[in-house]
């Protein structure tokens, strides 16, 4: 239940979207166009819907199921309230969509199903904001013409070190798809846990699955098929793709501690930290396992990976399995025995009809570019980006500062962490990618976008995964959709404060950047950054 304070800030902030002129309105992310009319439209809490194809039914039934507290919209073939038209010719690109709200009615074209989503969630935004009347919902008369800057627009959540659960992803899902976000990484395995059903191999669970980064003793925690299934659901529904991540060579301690028979070794602080790429045995349980999950997960994309392998990989030199291998192969040190390994995976992969999504690393391991993409992280290695970019690799932007979400917001919080005291304030996510970033310009078209990456080490529970994801998700959104030129931070802040009214509603815990005596720091794990280095 909105609190009275928060109902005076909403009624004041549309007050001055709808009353001011500026082209603006009470929307995150910003629109490319926004036309203000004047006036309003009263909208009935019970509204008809027309549509243009019986393929928008399931897009209606999203956007009603999500505005349910609010309205109801009602599909009716007869003049409705809101008319919404796939228009072939409407030229706003494969996302984009124009609304236009009148005093009388809702119009909504598009060129594809998904653009038609994405104005439904600017209404939403509208209807959420919008003055609340008997029976009505006042909204802004505007028309917005609307379309995406970057293609991948992504956030991505590590549930090996800590697992957070179905209920908690979804409404994750529900927030991005709120915020035209449209890609979720999900980060399933690593040194703590493997949470990811595979029925070929149940140890993966039943052992694997047990422990997490600060005990290792937690009961197993991961999830079913049937549980991917019912996500991959709900994220389809919202126009999200989600990309699975099975990280290899190495961060691979849960699967060993299940299956040690395709164990590479690691190190004395990182056991067992590699799969064995001496093995033949250890490439078809590899791709048996990512076989199963292409099954349940339908992606474009598989993401393996493949960093920080130098962690645990030492042991590699006294492996009889490897050291015959490089004799065979020829492979003259580990670092291109890491690099066979990364390109046999890679043609795995390829036979799966799949694209290789792999951390900035593969770029030294002669990967395809043609059947591969690159995950940018290292921010103090902006050759590394460069390098991706002159050959001719696609590119996510996704650089520790400012897109790691495991860093602080603010100096003051201790729970996080620190890159040599810098960190990742809301106003840094907002105004990255910067001009002056190596390649960004000559290599335009490379850039398929930006994501922002949230590690768990420090988060492990709800209160901290929300402390740590909003509100910065909301500048990650308008750095990923909203052109640079329309960009201004002083003008998203009093769009933020209006969605925070709705985070109170959802009872999320998040930092209150206006007001950080109202939100305390939740715990973290002070341990976190002792052991396995996070990426």
């Amino acid at each position: 239940m909105k609190s009275a304070k928060s109902l005076l800030v909403i009624v004041f902030i549309t007050l001055f979207f709808c009353q001011s002129g500026n082209g603006n309105v009470p929307v995150i992310p910003k629109p490319e166009s926004v036309i203000i009319k004047g006036g309003s439209l009263n909208l009935p809490k019970e509204f008809t819907v027309s549509i243009s194809g019986k393929s928008l039914v399931p897009v209606v039934e999203t956007f009603s199921q999500q505005i349910k507290d609010l309205a109801a919209p009602v599909i009716s073939t007869k003049k409705a309230d809101v008319e919404i038209l796939i228009d072939n010719n409407a030229g706003f690109g494969e996302e984009g969509y124009q609304l236009d709200i009148t005093s009388k009615k809702i119009s909504i074209k598009a060129p594809n199903a998904n653009g038609i989503f994405y104005a439904l969630q600017t209404l939403r935004q509208l209807i959420l904001f919008g003055h609340q009347k008997k029976g009505a919902i006042s909204i802004p008369c505007c028309e917005i013409k609307d379309t995406p800057r970057f293609a991948w627009r992504g956030f991505m959540v590590d549930e090996s070190r800590h697992f957070f659960g179905k209920e908690k992803i979804e409404q994750l899902l529900d927030i991005m798809a709120l915020h035209k976000l449209n890609t979720f990484h999900w980060h399933l395995t690593d040194q703590p846990g493997w949470r990811i059903e595979i029925k070929k191999y149940p140890n993966l669970t039943l052992i694997g699955g047990k422990g997490n980064h600060h005990d290792p003793e937690a009961p197993a925690a991961f999830y079913t098929q049937e549980d991917i299934k019912e996500i991959v659901r709900y994220a389809s529904a919202r126009f999200i793709k989600i990309i699975p991540e099975v990280d290899m060579p190495g961060h691979a301690g849960a699967a060993n501690r299940a299956y040690p028979q395709f164990s590479g070794g690691g190190s004395r602080e990182n056991p067992d930290f590699t799969f064995n790429p001496g093995k033949d045995e250890t490439y078809g349980y590899l791709i048996d396992i990512l076989r199963e999950i292409s099954a349940i997960i339908p992606t474009s994309y598989l993401h393996t990976g493949g960093d920080e392998v130098y962690f645990g990989s030492g042991q590699w030199s006294t492996n009889p399995d490897v050291q015959k291998l490089m004799k065979k192969e020829n492979l003259k040190d580990l670092k291109e025995v890491e690099a066979y390994f990364n390109r046999r995976m890679a043609d795995s992969i390829k036979s799966l009809h799949k694209t290789l999504a792999g951390w900035d690393e593969i770029v030294d391991t002669g990967m395809d570019p043609a059947t591969s993409v690159v995950l940018w992280w290292r921010h103090d290695k902006t050759n590394q980006l460069l390098k991706a970019l002159e050959k001719n690799y696609k590119v996510i932007l996704c650089p520790r500062i400012p897109l790691y979400f495991d860093f602080v917001q603010n100096e003051s919080h201790e729970w996080g962490r620190k890159w040599r005291g810098d960190f990742c304030t809301e106003e840094s996510v907002y105004n990255f990618p910067p001009d002056t970033l190596p390649g960004l310009k000559q290599h335009n078209k490379q850039i398929l976008g930006i994501q922002a990456n949230l590690w768990s080490e420090v988060i492990q529970n709800s209160d901290r995964f929300d402390f740590m994801t909003y509100p910065r998700i909301c500048a990650l959104s308008e750095a990923a959709w909203t052109q640079a030129s329309r960009k201004d931070y002083r003008d998203f802040v009093p769009r933020l404060q209006m969605m925070l009214t709705y985070f109170d509603q959802l009872n999320i815990h998040y930092y209150n950047l206006f007001n950080p005596g109202k939100s305390p720091e939740p715990k973290g794990v002070k341990k976190a950054e002792a052991k396995t280095a996070p990426k």
